[in-house]
This record gives structure tokens, sequence and C-alpha cells, in this order.
């Protein structure tokens, strides 16, 4: 029989007992970097820090300091309306040489979809797929093949699960059920899964066919003290990937409520590499441009039913804050446990 999972409370009070035993999460320093490709996932809390300002810059300054690769960026869009982008992805691409993948969507001032963005440095994109995720939210996910400059091909599938276990769980089936309708490759699922049991009650479970045995959970949520594991980068080869670790800086804890995450992908293991080159015939779909990413070609991409209006997403904004309320409220008070003097 399966051990059954923790309460909340009890996992916040055990991720304390093993801070000490953790490994350091600082960015290593110059000429340290491991070789391989960096990945990294990033929930930006719509560029609003933990002492409450919407600073964009701050955003784009964490992300420097990671030097990514690939990133996932969450939350980059508002949630309402006009979904306007947040942050300046022009000067992003100038200080980093990051570009986002390519899109098609009904607002041009959209970055990504439902606040979903990935961004890569070189490479081709081959496909991009948009879904929309079920649940009372509008969430979203990102399923991207990209071929690395290296001569390996990945895809990457950038997600932000909802609040609501429920639909955690639908979410993760539908996102495997893509995984299933496609040709099998090296994946990395990447982003704020916003799950932090790991047994029975886990909508993680449901990646367990596809994935494997999950790796090591690294807190990430809050950021000023990390005790949640919301943001994860899984891998279906595991030997593909490295460690996951937390981009922990005084910027980045400040910058918003998640720290950054990031492991290193080794191009060369088993499995990954290709054998065919990066021609743009090979890729009907999408052809490659003048900055080495790609834009839509003759064949529209894959675009799902448009999101659910505005009108559901506010009959339905009191319960996923109150699911939100209620998380906040668990961290307060085990803090105020663990704070507190022993008898």
């Amino acid at each position: 029989m399966q051990k059954k999972s923790q309460s909340l409370p009890a996992s916040i009070i055990a991720t304390l007992r093993q801070r000490k035993s953790r490994p350091g999460s600082a960015a290593p320093r110059a000429g340290e970097r491991p070789a391989g490709t960096l990945v990294a996932s990033y929930n930006v809390h719509k560029c609003v820090g933990v002492d409450g300002k919407f600073d964009p810059s701050r955003i784009a300054t964490v992300i420097r300091e990671i030097a990514p690769d690939i990133i996932a960026l969450q939350e980059a869009d508002k949630r309402f309306g006009a979904r306007h982008g947040l942050l300046d992805l022009a000067r992003l691409k100038d200080e980093t040489g990051l570009v986002p993948v390519p899109i098609e969507s009904a607002n041009a001032a959209a970055h990504g979809w439902h606040g979903n963005v990935v961004l890569f440095r070189q490479g081709l994109v081959r496909d991009v797929h948009q879904v929309s995720l079920p649940g009372l939210e509008p969430r979203g996910a990102l399923v991207v093949d990209i071929d690395l400059e290296s001569g390996a091909e990945i895809r990457i599938v950038a997600a932000h699960l909802g609040l609501l276990r429920r639909s955690r769980s639908q979410q993760a089936r539908m996102l495997i059920d893509i995984m299933k309708a496609r040709d099998e490759r090296a994946t990395l699922l990447v982003g704020d899964l916003n799950e932090w049991r790991l047994g029975d009650r886990s909508a993680l479970k449901e990646f367990g066919p596809a994935f494997g045995a999950l790796p090591m959970p690294v807190p990430s949520f809050p950021s000023g003290l990390p005790l949640l594991a919301l943001d994860r980068i899984i891998a279906n080869r595991p030997e593909i990937v490295s460690d996951v670790m937390v981009h922990d800086t005084p910027l980045a804890r400040i910058a918003s409520d998640h720290l950054p995450i990031k492991a290193f992908v080794d191009p060369d293991a088993v499995g990954l590499a290709i054998a065919r080159p990066l021609l743009p015939e090979a890729a009907p779909s999408l052809a490659p441009n003048a900055a080495g990413s790609a834009r839509p070609g003759d064949r529209p991409l894959p675009i799902p039913v448009p999101p659910e209006g505005e009108s559901r997403e506010r009959r339905n904004g009191d319960l996923v804050r109150k699911a939100g309320a209620r998380l906040r409220r668990a961290v307060k008070r085990t803090l105020r446990r663990t704070d507190s003097p022993h008898r």
C-alpha cells in the first residue's frame, strides 16, 4: 500500500528541516558553468515583486543572471482583458540573445499563450502547438519542438497548471494525451505545476506513464523562504538532464514570488542526438527567419478553440482566489509554528 501524502503544514515543516542538508543553489561563478544546454523555468508573477512593485526590468535582470539557452516563463502577460505582454522583449533580446518562440494569437500585444512564453537563444523551431487546458481558470501550455544548434532535437512542454487539484489532474491528462498523439522524442515538461504533493492525491501522478519516477523536488515558492516545489523540470529520459537547481540570488528573492529553477540538458546523451542535418525543407510548417528562429509558414499552426470568455473567468475568480488564499494561510501558519519556542 502506498504511503499517503503529507498534509500541507507537515510538508512545509519537513522542507524546513531539510534546508540545511540541501546543497547550495547560488549561481555558479564565472567559468564554472557546466557543459550542456541550460533550460530554466520562471513564474514572473506578472512582474510584480514580493515588495508589491511592478518592475519588469528586475525580471529581465534575473533572466540575464540565469543566462539560459531555453527558458519558459509563466504569467508574462496580463491575466484579463487584452492580455498585454509585460516584458520588453526587444530589450531582452539585445541583453540576452533570447527570442520568443513564435505563436499565432488574435492579440498581437500578448507575449505568449495564456501567459506562457518560451524563449531560446539558438536553434530552429520545428513546430509549435498551443494548448488551452481544461479547468475553471484560463490556463494553457506550449508544446515546442526545437532543433538545437548542437544538432539535437528536443521537445519542450511549457505549462502553467491551475490552483485547483481536480483541474490540475485534468490538465495533466490532456498534456499526456497530446504527447501520445505526437512522435516520440526527448521531452522536458517545464513550468509552474502548482502541485506540492507527491503521493496518491498528487496531480503529478498523471505524468507517471510518460515520465516515470519524478526527480527530487526543489522548493521554489515562496521566493523569500522557499518551502514548496511548485515549479518543475521533468524529463521523459532522466539521463539527459542534470539535477534541478533553484536560481537563488538576492534579486530573485524580490523580483517575483517564485524563484527560477534550472537544469542542464546533455545534447550528446543517448537517444537525443539526431543524424539528419538542420534543413529548412524538413520543416514545411515553419521556415527559419534571419534571426535563426522561425515563423509560421504556409500551413497554419494547430491553434485550439479560443479560451473561455472573460465573463466565465470572473464567475470562477472567487473559487480560484480562495484556493490561493488557503495556500498562503497554510504557509504563514506553519512559519509561525516553526518560529515559536519549543516547550
